[in-house]
C-alpha cells in the first residue's frame, strides 16, 4: 500500500515544484548578404588599399540582432519574491562560432532576486543602465540594427560592450518610471576603483510620449570596457581596434588611439513621440575619452588631454501596412580636437525596411551611407567606418544587406 501511494506523491510533488519554477528556451537566429563598396585591405606608407565586397554575414556584425540563444528561469518564493536568471549565449551563424569573443555566454549571464513591489537585483554580466534607457530610441533599435550605429558604435548604442562582474538594480515600474543602477568590481588587490564600471538610467513613458537618460563611468577603459572577452589581451595591447599592417585593416580607426584614456564616460539623453503608425526619435549623446596619455596602456601618438565626440540622431520609422515598414534616421558626430589635429566630422544615413511574414519571421533591407571629414585617432585623413564593416579606404562607404531574422 506505501509503495502504490509513493509514486502519485512523488508526482504530485514534481507538479507542484514544476508550477512554482520555469525555465524558457529563446533565441535568434539572423543571416544575410552584405555589400560594401570599400573595405581596407592594408595600408603602405600611409596609402589605404581598398576594395568592395560581398559576404555572408550573421546579425551580430551587421544585422537586426545578432544570433543567439538562452535560459530564462523563475522560481517562486513565496511573498511575491522570485529568484531569476538568465544565460544567453551569442554565435555567428554563418560559422558556428561563439560570439561576444569566445565568452560561451558571452551576451548576458546572470542570477538574482525580483520582486514586483520594489524591482530585481541581479549578479554577473549583464546590459548597462545606459543603454536600456537609451538604446530603445535610436535607429538601431528600432529598425537600422548594428550597422546602424554611430561610428563603429562609439557610444555602445549597439550594445557591443556588455559588463563583467556587476552588480545591477532595476526598479518596478511606478506609473511609466523605471530606473536602474550598476557597479561592477575591478577586483584589483590595493585598489578598489581600478578597472570599475558604473552606470545609471531612467525612462519615463505616458501615451505616445517616451523619455530616457542614461550615464556611464568606466576606469581604466582599455581592460574594464573593451577587454572583458576572452579574445582579448592586457592592458599593454589596444583592445579597442588596431592601426593595421601592409596586410591587414585598421579596426575601429575613429577612436582606436584613445586606448590610453584613464576613463571613458558616454552621457546620453533620448525621446521618441508616436502617432497612428509612426514613430520620430531623438538622441543625442556625449562620449568622452578622459585623460589621455596613461602609461598602463598603449599610446602610440603620444595624445594627452581628452578626445570628445558629441552624436545626434533623428530617427523615423512608419508602419505602411501592419507587416511593412519603413525607418530612415540621419546621425550627425563631431570630436574636438586632440593634440592640434582640428577634429573630425561624420554623416551618417540609415535605411530600412523590414517585412513581417509571421510574429516569428521577417525580412529585411537596409542600407548606411557614411562620409567623413577631418583626422581621426590614428592620425590620418578620416576614413568612413560603418559599424560591423571593415574600414572604406576613403572617407566615404556604402553599404547595405538583405537579410532573414527567425525568433523563437
Amino acid at each position: 500500500m506505501k509503495r502504490q501511494l509513493a509514486f502519485p506523491l512523488l508526482f504530485a510533488a514534481c507538479s507542484l515544484a514544476h508550477a512554482q519554477s520555469s525555465v524558457t528556451l529563446y533565441g535568434i537566429v539572423d543571416l544575410g548578404i552584405t555589400y560594401a563598396n570599400s573595405v581596407q585591405t592594408g595600408t603602405v606608407a600611409g596609402k589605404h588599399n581598398g576594395a568592395s565586397q560581398i559576404a555572408m554575414a550573421d546579425g551580430h556584425s551587421s544585422g537586426l540582432g545578432g544570433s543567439r540563444w538562452g535560459l530564462r528561469g523563475a522560481e517562486d518564493l513565496g511573498g511575491g519574491l522570485k529568484a531569476i536568471f538568465v544565460l544567453e549565449n551569442g554565435f555567428f551563424a554563418n560559422t558556428g562560432a561563439l560570439a561576444q569573443g569566445g565568452a560561451e555566454f558571452g551576451r548576458q549571464s546572470y542570477v538574482g532576486l525580483a520582486s514586483s513591489t520594489w524591482g530585481k537585483v541581479t549578479l554577473g554580466r549583464q546590459y548597462d543602465p545606459y543603454i536600456e534607457s537609451v538604446q530603445q530610441f535610436a535607429a538601431t533599435s528600432a529598425f537600422a540594427g548594428y550597422m546602424g550605429a554611430h561610428a563603429s558604435d562609439l557610444d555602445n548604442l549597439a550594445n557591443t560592450a556588455r559588463i563583467n562582474n556587476s552588480i545591477k538594480f532595476t526598479t518596478a515600474d511606478y506609473s511609466g518610471f523605471v530606473a536602474g543602477g550598476i557597479y561592477s568590481l575591478g577586483g584589483v588587490a590595493g585598489d578598489a576603483t581600478r578597472n570599475q564600471v558604473w552606470a545609471l538610467g531612467a525612462n519615463y513613458s505616458h501615451g505616445p510620449f517616451a523619455v530616457g537618460l542614461g550615464y556611464l563611468n568606466a576606469r581604466d577603459p582599455n581592460v574594464s570596457f573593451y577587454g572583458n572577452t576572452p579574445n582579448k589581451g592586457v592592458a599593454t595591447v589596444n583592445n579597442i581596434g588596431s592601426f593595421g599592417s601592409a596586410t591587414t585593416p585598421q579596426m575601429v580607426p575613429a577612436y582606436a588611439g584613445y586606448a590610453s584614456a584613464n576613463s571613458l564616460e558616454i552621457a546620453g539623453v533620448g525621446a521618441k513621440y508616436s502617432w497612428d503608425a509612426t514613430t520620430v526619435g531623438l538622441v543625442v549623446t556625449d562620449t568622452r575619452f578622459s585623460r589621455l596619455g596613461s602609461t598602463e596602456a598603449p599610446n602610440p601618438r603620444h595624445y594627452t588631454g581628452n578626445a570628445n565626440f558629441v552624436s545626434a540622431e533623428l530617427n523615423l520609422r512608419t508602419f505602411v501596412t501592419p507587416a511593412l515598414s519603413l525607418g530612415a534616421a540621419f546621425d550627425y558626430i563631431k570630436r574636438n580636437s586632440v593634440n592640434g589635429d582640428g577634429g573630425a566630422k561624420y554623416l551618417q544615413l540609415d535605411l530600412g525596411a523590414i517585412y513581417s511574414l509571421s510574429k516569428r519571421t521577417d525580412l529585411y533591407a537596409l542600407s548606411v551611407l557614411q562620409r567623413t571629414s577631418g583626422v581621426d585617432s590614428l592620425g590620418q585623413q578620416a576614413v568612413a567606418s560603418i559599424s560591423g564593416f571593415t574600414p572604406s579606404a576613403t572617407d566615404k562607404q556604402v553599404a547595405a544587406r538583405a537579410g532573414i531574422r527567425h525568433k523563437f
